[in-house]
């Protein structure tokens, strides 16, 4: 079998959705075999694709936040996989970025998450995340987010912490009274030392 770190050689030089974008593809993911956090997001902003980091703006220091870690523990692979439905930055749209690109999950997320072993909790963000892992019938991201509890321990739907979704935060207080607490505190069991 091939091992993780050829996996992700592989991916670092994918080119399937170059014929569908005007700009350069880069691959902007992490991950490492003894990750504890899977977090999966939608695809990988202008600043991300840009230096490379997953989460390398706003939206990021608002999920740091979120989660209660630092920018160090965020950024180490043997804590927090970062594995968004789309590898490469999808362009920009009339409202916002594009969709991840339809080609990327299944050429590679089913042999990714494979190798990920250890994963402890699985944080899913934002409307395309969320339909993939708990099915387009899940009622859009206000319904999966507060459903919250019903996903079980181990998973949890979470609205994309991008500035544009203040609005949306400011309708729903419940998530940063009820679920922010729950969060963190998940957070920090998962990248525990101890073991389970």
């Amino acid at each position: 079998m091939e091992t993780l770190d050829q996996l992700l050689k592989r991916i670092a030089r994918c080119q399937i959705c170059q014929p569908h974008l005007s700009h350069k593809v880069r691959p902007v993911l992490q991950a490492a075999l003894d990750a504890r956090v899977l977090i999966v997001g939608q695809a990988p902003g202008t600043r991300a694709a840009a230096s490379g980091l997953p989460f390398d703006d706003a939206s990021g220091d608002r999920l740091r936040d979120w989660l209660g870690v630092s920018r160090a523990q965020f950024y180490d692979p043997k804590l927090f996989a970062i594995v968004p439905m789309g590898f490469c930055y999808p362009g920009k749209g009339s409202s916002g970025d594009l969709p991840p690109r339809a080609e990327c999950a299944p050429a590679w997320r089913e042999q990714l998450l494979a190798h990920l072993r250890d994963i402890r909790l699985t944080l899913v963000i934002g409307q395309y995340a969320q339909a993939y892992h708990f099915g387009k019938g899940s009622g859009g991201v206000t319904a999966c987010v507060q459903g919250w509890q019903h996903h079980g321990a181990d998973i949890m739907p979470l609205p994309h912490p991008s500035p544009r979704n203040n609005l949306w935060l400011r309708r729903n207080p419940w998530f940063e009274e009820e679920l922010l607490p729950v969060l963190k505190a998940r957070v920090a069991g998962a990248i525990s030392t101890e073991t389970r």
